[in-house]
């Protein structure tokens, strides 16, 4: 499942693979035109389909550019380093989870407006919520489509109580004020803590 910093990063990722599944299957035609640019032979379809985002919000995004500003940079092994169980790492990120009810027409979420925002106020086990991953704190930016900002608790329940029961999609930021408090205890029992958001 990919995660994307932003609902624009996952549209655009979506468009551009259904353009690269479109034009790397052989049974579609060709359309040909005039003003059409060459797809060079290299498979890079970026700067060919999106010729204005060489230059996005002033960002030189060039091939070169991206070379030398992303180049892989060495680090010095660590030594005495202990890692953090993954559960406790926050993946801030936006996803699209597919889910349908169940045999009652429910899918066992609750939700909740806070600040003009819908969150995920209760998950039920064992539930389609619960098997696509959903969890408590999770918002809700988009429900089949359509943007949930601003949405009323009501609505948001109204909307899935009439969506189609084989699929509903929804586009789900991570726990987004979600903060991870790791304490240590030294050898002397006094607490520590650091604070990560």
């Amino acid at each position: 499942m990919s995660l994307y910093p932003s609902l624009e990063d996952l549209k655009v990722d979506n468009v551009i693979q259904a353009q690269t599944a479109f034009s790397a299957n052989p049974a579609n035609p060709a359309i040909l035109s005039e003003a059409s640019a060459p797809i060079s032979q290299d498979g890079n379809l970026y700067p060919k389909l999106y010729p204005e985002l060489s230059q996005y919000m002033g960002l030189s995004l060039n091939e070169e550019e991206i070379h030398v500003n992303m180049a892989l940079v060495p680090g010095a092994p660590s030594q005495g380093v202990v890692a953090r169980p993954s559960s406790m790492v926050i993946k801030q990120g936006i996803r699209e989870v597919i889910l349908c009810k169940d045999q009652d027409g429910k899918i066992g979420l609750r939700l909740k407006s806070i600040d003009n925002g819908i969150f995920v106020q209760l998950v039920q086990a064992n539930s389609p919520s619960s098997l696509v991953g959903l969890r408590f704190g999770d918002q809700v930016l988009q429900i089949n489509g359509k943007n949930c900002a601003g949405w009323s608790s009501d609505r948001a329940h109204k909307v899935l109580k009439q969506a189609f029961g084989e699929k509903i999609t929804m586009t789900i930021r991570d726990r987004p004020f979600e903060r991870t408090i790791t304490m240590h205890k030294d050898s002397t029992g006094h607490l520590d803590g650091s604070h990560h958001s």
